[in-house]
């Protein structure tokens, strides 16, 4: 496509003497605003694909695809229900679940928490539970007087394996002297880390048969968690159970459940996007500038090769591949830097933390403990495709004007 003379000419006007530096410049500067563009865009996609990711992955390990609700606050028929969901196809798990607001106290310090009462054979099948037991074993899990803790919980309350953190609740015991809160001590027996704040921090698991004598529920439940095949389908699944139970309970899916906070994600991400894609067209504009003074600079030299016999085709092409190689070798830089940068961007993160002195991804705020990237390789091509096409673009106009240059007017005004 391009000759040898052609690319020689090319890279010769992108090494500028001492008269034309300020062209060089410009071009090196086009340069790095391409490749710091292409890295920006494939970094912050990246973190926020990661943030879905493991946002989504922690949810859903923790909360089930969908949650089946009785007309009233207990379900005391839930060993039939989940029966019967257990049996629809695309399901592959029902857990009958109690779940209940409460305020925790130990050592001294007291905070709001949420229990969560499941049989033990069903909090061991939950892996994002079992497979992140910081301290302990859930093989103490049985009774009426033990629970499992976050880990960031156990730290808030200073509690160990073996310490005992009182529960209390607001439904109290009515006395002739009134509503007194209802109290009572379990033993910590496993401590959890599963990676989220929310659920590191204020979530207790009890087993189901302490559940239900907690929060005063013989032989009943609040609802049933239903793990599935395909959660995309949860929608679909969800009017199946409807069906399968005659309408009678309420069923929720995790996109109807979650659906404001992962559209927030969303739509964050796709303006991040386009503020970001604004510095690569930044740049694009800086190659056209510094092409255009380059035409101007290069007139005479045009006019030569043009007398020489050199075509408007050619000379199109010789500014078509100094501008293009400007954006080609920016493009290909930010997209090593960015790769480079999102796959170690918590090791990063982690040394600017050190060398700071400050939290730059408090877990309190953002909900994970560690800063995620996942790198799509689909958005990769498409900012990359994107760098290279809006540089190609940029170089159009000046390599048109520069093959439009009558040569006896550029010989004449030099």
């Amino acid at each position: 496509m391009f000759s040898a003379i052609e690319r020689m000419i090319a890279m010769r006007y992108l090494r500028a003497r001492r008269q034309e530096g300020f062209i060089s410049v410009i071009a090196w500067f086009s340069l790095l605003g391409i490749a710091l563009g292409v890295a920006t865009l494939i970094i912050v996609m990246s973190v926020m694909n990661g943030f879905r990711q493991e946002l989504l992955t922690r949810i859903l390990g923790v909360n089930g695809h969908l949650s089946v609700y009785a007309q009233t606050r207990a379900m005391p028929d839930y060993e039939q229900r989940r029966d019967l969901v257990a049996g629809l196809s695309g399901v592959v798990k029902v857990t009958p679940t109690i779940e209940g607001q409460v305020m925790a106290s130990a050592n001294g310090h007291a905070a709001g928490a949420v229990v969560r009462g499941v049989a033990a054979a069903d909090l061991k099948g939950r892996e994002i539970i079992s497979g992140n037991i910081a301290a302990g074993s859930l093989d103490g899990f049985t009774g009426t007087n033990v629970v499992a803790v976050g880990g960031r919980f156990a730290r808030n309350f200073r509690l160990g394996i073996g310490d005992r953190v009182t529960l209390i609740s607001p439904q109290g015991n009515v006395t002739v002297l009134g509503t007194v809160p209802r109290l009572k001590s379990y033993k910590v027996v496993a401590v959890f880390d599963v990676g989220m704040h929310e659920y590191d921090s204020s979530f207790v698991y009890m087993p189901l048969e302490a559940a239900q004598l907690y929060f005063r529920l013989p032989g009943a439940v609040n609802y049933l968690d239903v793990i599935l095949e395909n959660p995309s389908r949860a929608p679909e699944q969800a009017r199946k159970v409807r069906a399968a139970l005659n309408n009678q309970g309420q069923v929720f899916d995790w996109q109807r459940s979650n659906s404001s906070f992962f559209n927030a994600i969303q739509v964050e991400r796709n303006v991040m996007f386009l503020i970001l894609t604004l510095i690569i067209v930044v740049a694009a504009f800086n190659i056209i500038s510094g092409l255009i003074m380059l035409v101007k600079d290069k007139g005479r030299d045009i006019a030569i090769l043009r007398t020489m016999g050199a075509t408007r085709g050619m000379v199109m092409r010789i500014f078509f591949l100094s501008g293009a190689s400007v954006g080609i070798i920016g493009t290909v830089a930010g997209f090593v830097l960015g790769l480079a940068f999102a796959e170690n961007i918590e090791t990063i993160r982690q040394l600017l933390q050190s060398l700071t002195g400050t939290e730059l991804f408090a877990a309190e705020i953002y909900f994970l403990s560690q800063l995620p990237a996942v790198v799509d390789p689909v958005e990769v091509a498409m900012v990359v495709g994107m760098g290279i096409g809006l540089s190609f673009l940029a170089t159009l106009y000046p390599s048109w004007r520069a093959a439009r240059l009558d040569p006896v007017e550029a010989l004449r005004y030099e």
